[in-house]
């Protein structure tokens, strides 16, 4: 038990230093806005690629039956 307990205690301590750390918070504040930007990035090129697909399929259509 006392070797587990070695083990654990390290992490323990890890963890209790990165609570009291304000350098944390400020980087995880700064990765969720990071994660937001991507997510509307993505969001908008998504809404741009369907109308982009819509405007390719009109096009294949007109030259099908162009023929």
């Amino acid at each position: 038990m006392d070797r587990a307990f070695a083990l654990i205690k390290p992490a323990f301590a890890t963890w209790r230093r990165l609570l009291g750390d304000r350098k944390g918070a400020t980087a995880i504040e700064y990765g969720l806005i990071a994660a937001l930007i991507v997510i509307a990035t993505m969001a908008s090129i998504s809404g741009v690629a369907d109308v982009t697909i819509d405007m390719w399929n009109n096009v294949s259509d007109r030259v099908v039956h162009a023929r």
